[in-house]
């Protein structure tokens, strides 16, 4: 059940999140958690699909994201799966990304949870706009063409 520990790189990806919104911008923020949860991620035990920012405050939240207890720590640290988790942000782009939440249509979801080269959980956070059915047409419609046109200019 446990997997490798991760000690820089990916730990997790949310694909369905550029499919679902067009992606304006992106911004790189830190998460406050706690040592059991940190080191859940580092297992991998981790899902950022459901995730979302929400607002409270003057700060910005991670909801909807769920870090599993490990196995072998359940009985001595409890903490709640899918709890919120504060954003750590400076002040400026706090206040930006209020102001873009304010916008009709707008939200902020994460796309990336990743460890940098100092050991630090990072989480990559887009500002979208959701996409009505035709345009997640349009999308399909061109990575099947990329891929056909991928596998014809190979056979050449």
């Amino acid at each position: 059940m446990v997997r490798n520990i991760i000690k820089v790189g990916q730990v997790s990806e949310n694909r369905k999140a550029r499919f679902s919104y067009s992606i304006d911008d992106t911004i790189e923020a830190g998460i406050s958690l706690t040592g059991a949860e940190i080191k859940s991620v580092r297992y991998g035990l981790v899902s950022i699909v459901d995730g979302f920012v929400q607002r409270r405050g003057n700060n910005l939240f991670l909801a909807g994201v769920e870090i599993q207890k490990l196995p072998t720590a359940a009985r001595i640290v409890n903490f709640d799966e899918r709890r919120s988790r504060q954003l750590l942000l400076h002040r400026a782009q706090i206040n930006r990304m209020i102001g873009k939440l304010q916008e009709k249509g707008a939200t902020i979801v994460p796309l990336k949870l990743y460890f940098t080269n100092r050991g630090k959980l990072k989480v990559l956070l887009g500002i979208g706009y959701g996409k009505n059915r035709a345009d997640k047409r349009e999308t399909i419609k061109q990575r099947e063409w990329d891929k056909n046109k991928s596998r014809i200019l190979k056979g050449k």
